[in-house]
C-alpha cells in the first residue's frame, strides 16, 4: 500500500478572513469573507441542533464553554449570543474558531501522523 506523505505544515482549506466584528451587549456579530449558508439563515441552540456547515460551526462555538446559547448564521455573517456581555478574550476565541473553521488541519497537527511510505 502506498501512503501519501504530507509535510508537517500541510493544511487543507483556508482561513476565513474576519472582516469586522461588533459586540452589542450579549450579542457578537462577526462579518467574514466566506459564505457559510445560502440565502436562508440557520438558527442553532444547544438544544436545537443545526445541520450542515452552520450546525458544525455552532457546535464548535458551543464547545468553547463561553455560555453561548444562540448562534445565527446567514451567508457570511455569524451572530452569537450569550448570557453575559462579551469581553475581549471571549470575543477573540469565537473569532479564532470562526477564522480556522474551514481548515481541515489546524496549526501544529501533522495530517499524516508519523507514517512513512511503505
Amino acid at each position: 500500500m502506498h501512503m501519501l506523505n504530507y509535510p508537517a505544515d500541510a493544511q487543507m482549506g483556508q482561513n476565513v478572513e474576519i472582516k469586522d466584528s461588533v459586540t452589542l451587549g450579549e450579542v457578537l456579530v462577526i462579518d467574514t469573507d466566506r459564505s457559510f449558508t445560502g440565502q436562508d439563515g440557520h438558527t442553532i441552540t444547544p438544544t436545537a441542533d443545526g445541520h450542515g456547515v452552520p450546525g458544525r460551526l455552532a457546535q464548535r462555538l458551543f464547545g468553547l464553554d463561553l455560555g453561548i446559547d444562540h448562534v445565527y448564521v446567514l451567508q457570511n455573517t455569524v451572530t452569537v449570543r450569550r448570557s453575559s456581555p462579551w469581553d475581549e478574550k471571549s470575543a477573540a476565541a469565537v473569532a479564532d474558531v470562526t477564522a480556522s473553521f474551514l481548515r481541515f488541519y489546524p496549526d501544529g497537527e501533522d495530517p499524516a501522523g508519523s507514517e512513512e511510505e511503505e
